[in-house]
């Protein structure tokens, strides 16, 4: 490769990259004047779980918890310092917003990388490698419901650039084996690598990165490590290639035997993230939320895949890129298999597999509003498919090239493929994005409780101390604007102390909270309703809403002056 053409190369990257962030930050404006970004309560819980680290009576690592890992978290704190990126949620956006960059980024580089092959060449159809990757990075670029959730607090962003980079630098990596080309001073692009580091190395460090993210990158490192052990088995004498690949299962092995040891250590049971009182388990089980795929993988990929086409087209539409997805899997088996395409695409199938075990098995529902019971719930889940359907675009696009169509005929199918997709998104657009509806949901479930307890508590004086169990009801004092450190809260105790931690900060206010705070906030059935001593507490106020447990507000101590 000449310089000139990596120049070029490089230069349609950035122009990538500045549409991305174009793209994200204008959304971000839209849905943040809108007030938007905070719908979800997940994304209420991520930026207070990150807040708490410095935050807190407690403060520290410890703070991250148990059932959610903790790299989003940790790439938040930076940004959630200021009370008011804190409050409007704006500063658990923006590790979303580069993640999405990243993200749009990797697909175009990926799909380039798969059809810049000797066939195109050959066949005169170079243009069509360029046209492919940005076809693909469009598609997942412009995506509704990613757009949306890119401009929140959610990890979905941050996951799918990790699970892309991951498979960029694994395709790299076989094209470099394929080349004879596993040298530290040189990477499969011809570019001087930094440091040494392999691409298999830097699919390790992603890798990593996705299993400290979302326990979707579990499975995914299972599968690719499984891939690179076949590799390793099949040029068995390779000496160098046996120890990048030991060094590359070392490094994606290492993230869960630390979280399950830190998990026992901590919280006295490795698996507490999967069985404990937090976890998606014990939450169904409280919920009660209906599972139609229950025990069922079958039915469970059914669903799955039917949240992947609604995340991609309204209705019935969404059949339109599963048959594209298909098609292009056989394009790849058949006119690429030269660059592993087939292998590669099966890879971006992976969430199916994880997702469907995980509905059937693992207390994680998924309804569709199309489908019995007609709701929408965990809907975002289907945005894992995302890079598969992008990444199919790219090849079905660059296919019309490599089967033989000339002259304005190729621009015609070109232009007919890119209406469809655009086609397809306008009807998300028009009947608005899942997620978001999701979200609107979330909030309105949580808002009319939530913001009667904020509106009563924000008369107490400013510097008022208050004892809450803060799991399901923290965006009260978030958008009251009360720092957690003056909340004594459920998590200000000494997890490995079992049952309870009688020295905790936690349970001594339980037992006495007029030594420790100067107010009560208790919901129905929650650890302070249970377990707090009443006996000097004087009820305030008692709050009522619909299909929401009864809040009360006590005076711990004397009767407040209700003003700031």
């Amino acid at each position: 490769m000449t310089a000139k053409t990596a120049a070029v190369r490089d230069f349609s990257a950035a122009r990538v990259a500045g549409i991305a962030v174009l793209v994200s930050f204008f959304s971000f404006l839209y849905y943040f004047q809108r007030s938007d970004l905070l719908l979800y309560g997940d994304a209420v819980a991520h930026i207070n779980i990150a807040r708490r680290v410095f935050d807190s009576q407690t403060p520290g690592l410890l703070q991250l918890g148990t059932v959610w890992l903790p790299l989003p978290h940790l790439l938040m704190i930076p940004f959630i310092f200021p009370d008011a990126m804190w409050q409007n949620g704006a500063g658990g956006s923006i590790p979303s917003m580069i993640a999405y960059v990243l993200g749009v980024v990797g697909i175009f580089r990926l799909v380039r990388g798969m059809l810049e092959t000797e066939l195109f060449k050959k066949m005169g159809t170079k243009p069509g490698a360029g046209v492919g990757a940005w076809a693909a990075a469009f598609v997942y670029g412009a995506n509704p419901n990613l757009i949306y959730m890119q401009a929140t607090a959610m990890t979905e962003s941050i996951y799918l650039a990790l699970f892309v980079w991951a498979v960029v630098y694994f395709a790299e990596f076989i094209r470099g084996l394929k080349k004879n080309d596993l040298q530290e001073n040189e990477n499969a692009d011809g570019r001087q690598t930094q440091s040494g580091r392999t691409p298999l190395m830097r699919c390790a460090c992603c890798l990593a990165g996705a299993e400290l993210t979302r326990y979707d990158g579990w499975f995914l490192a299972g599968v690719m490590g499984a891939a690179v052990v076949v590799i390793m088995l099949r040029r068995w004498q390779n000496r160098k290639l046996r120890r990048v690949a030991a060094k590359f299962l070392l490094g994606i092995a290492l993230v869960p035997v630390l979280w399950l040891a830190y998990n026992r250590v901590v919280y006295g049971n490795a698996l507490d993230f999967a069985n404990g009182p937090y976890s998606a388990k014990a939450i169904e089980q409280r919920v009660g939320a209906p599972n139609p795929a229950l025990h069922n993988a079958g039915v469970a990929a059914i669903y799955f895949l039917k949240s992947a086409q609604l995340n991609m087209a309204n209705g019935n539409w969404g059949r339109f890129w599963l048959a594209a997805a298909f098609a292009a899997l056989a394009i790849g088996a058949w006119k690429l298999r030269a660059q592993s395409a087939e292998l590669l695409l099966l890879l971006l199938w992976v969430p199916l597999v994880f997702y469907a075990l995980s509905i059937a098995y693992g207390s994680v529902p998924i309804h569709v509003y199309t489908w019995w019971p007609f709701a929408t719930f965990n809907q975002r889940y289907g945005l894992e498919l995302l890079p598969m359907f992008a990444v199919s675009t790219g090849v079905l696009t660059a296919s019309v090239f490599l089967l033989g169509a000339g002259g304005r005929h190729v621009w015609k199918l070109v232009a007919v493929m890119l209406a469809l997709v655009v086609a397809s998104y306008a009807s998300v657009w028009k009947a608005e994005p899942q997620c978001l509806k999701e979200a609107r949901r979330n909030w309105e479930i949580r808002h009319t409780l939530n913001s009667a307890v904020e509106r009563m508590i924000a008369r107490f004086p400013r510097n008022s101390r208050f004892l809450m169990d803060l799991g399901e009801h923290v965006g009260v004092m978030e958008q009251a604007g009360i720092p957690l450190r003056q909340v004594v809260n459920n998590e200000n105790h000494r997890p490995w102390e079992r049952p309870t931690d009688p020295e905790g900060l936690w349970e001594r206010a339980l037992a006495d909270p007029p030594s420790y705070v100067d107010f009560v906030i208790a919901f129905d059935g929650d650890p302070v309703d249970q377990g707090a001593n009443k006996t000097n507490l004087t009820v305030l106020a008692e709050i009522h809403a619909t299909g929401q447990p009864h809040a009360r507000i006590y005076a711990a101590r004397s009767a407040p002056n209700q003003s700031r």
